[in-house]
């Protein structure tokens, strides 16, 4: 019997000196708490991460919307949207920059270099991007988005060195 009294008294020990029974007595959050605010910080977490990644997709379903509006203004004005074998390939398999406004090709560089001052004196960008066949061509506002070629063009318009027979020079 004094077995049975000891066993049961150990018992009861454990249970009224547990680390939850502690905290409770002492007003503080009990481990099963404890878990339940971590629970809590990951799905807040969580919410916050997917509320940036539909974020960031709607901004790029925005910006694929606006570049192919951009694109289509082009090609409703009559603005010729071609690739570098209009040039006959360019030597440079790269650039920096995926659309360039082609104001003009020219077999001797003085004439391009010409081309160039004038539209970089008037505050525009200009690359020039030598051609396989021997030219140089001369590319204004260069950029990676269609829809600032397209304002940019829209200004090149207005220009006194600006042809009427500008393209762009899409680079895929």
């Amino acid at each position: 019997m004094r077995h049975n009294v000891t066993l049961l008294l150990a018992v009861l020990m454990m249970t009224v000196t547990s680390c939850d029974f502690m905290r409770v007595l002492a007003g503080r959050p009990t481990s099963k708490d404890i878990e339940n605010k971590r629970l809590e910080i990951i799905k807040a977490e969580e919410a916050a991460l997917q509320a940036k990644l539909d974020s960031m997709r709607l901004q790029e379903e925005k910006r694929v919307a606006d570049s192919l509006a951009a694109m289509q203004a082009l090609v409703s004005a009559g603005v010729v949207l071609s690739g570098p074998e209009r040039l006959g390939g360019l030597v440079a398999e790269s650039l920096p920059l995926k659309y360039h406004v082609v104001a003009g090709a020219f077999k001797d560089g003085k004439n391009a270099q010409k081309l160039a001052d004038e539209a970089s004196a008037k505050g525009y960008k200009v690359a020039l991007l030598e051609c396989r066949r021997g030219m140089i061509a001369v590319g204004l506002c260069p950029s990676d988005n269609i829809a600032e070629v397209a304002s940019s063009y829209d200004a090149l318009k207005n220009e006194t060195f600006f042809p009427k027979d500008a393209w762009v020079l899409v680079m895929e």
